[in-house]
């Protein structure tokens, strides 16, 4: 290594740009051959090194979302397509790739693939450059009960509140407590207009009065859930069945 290689490696070094230090050698030696402008040996090193920091960017984003399967749109669980949406309004999940505050609610039975395309919508945002989080709602609700405990339900619902996209799956038949519906309106009081939700579900809409216990509260909440949302309904056989 010559005195000006070692020089260039200790600035990448103290710059700690980590993929464009890993090729810098290689893009030398092609560079003396093939002769490219500077404008274009600085563009190559400097494209490897943009696409090197977004992948890991992208990963970081995924990591923290918690998501179970990367599932993707091409490659969802799913035994056949969703049903035909319900009347609503709102985005479609193909447009996730910028949300714009809109939900979307995927309603059907056990095992039909609704969490495999409610990950595959969150992945597609996650590459998008946007915050998400897949949470299952039986964990919620038991991290909102948790909470008021320590009086930290505020914190909690500052901290879910303020993520581009929530995923919350296998929303069901929970024994809730009158507090635990409190926040979780709270919560989605406090998402509507501002962000994109993400509901897995067994239950139709009407179902969500006994699920959910307080008529006035839930009548409210499905006002905002349902403002800018597109419910779709998956059919089909469980993915689950047993082979033969």
């Amino acid at each position: 290594m010559t005195s000006d290689d070692d020089e260039l490696d200790q600035l990448l070094s103290s710059l700690k740009p980590p993929r464009a230090r890993a090729i810098v050698s290689r893009e030398l030696a092609r560079a003396e051959k093939a002769h490219p402008s500077c404008r274009d040996f600085l563009a190559r090193l400097l494209r490897e090194e943009f696409d090197h920091q977004r992948e890991h960017r992208v990963e970081a984003r995924i990591k923290r979302a918690k998501m179970p399967e990367r599932w993707t749109l091409d490659r969802s669980p799913s035994p056949g397509s969703p049903a035909s949406p319900r009347p609503s309004c709102g985005s479609s999940p193909s447009s996730t790739s910028s949300p714009k505050a809109a939900n979307i609610v995927f309603i059907g039975p056990t095992g039909v693939g609704k969490t495999g395309l409610a990950s595959a919508i969150l992945l597609r945002a996650l590459q998008s450059g946007h915050r998400g989080r897949f949470v299952r709602a039986q964990d919620l609700f038991d991290e909102m009960y948790a909470s008021l405990a320590d009086r930290s339900s505020r914190k909690l619902v500052n901290r879910l509140a303020k993520i581009d996209v929530l995923v919350i799956d296998e929303m069901g038949y929970l024994n809730l407590r009158p507090e635990q519906t409190n926040i979780f309106f709270k919560l989605m009081e406090e998402r509507y207009h501002k962000h994109s939700t993400i509901i897995t579900t067994n239950l139709d809409y009407e179902d969500w009065y006994a699920f959910l216990g307080n008529k006035e509260l839930v009548k409210a909440l499905l006002d905002r859930l349902r403002h800018r949302c597109t419910t779709i309904a998956v059919e089909g056989n469980s993915l689950r069945t047993p082979e033969p």
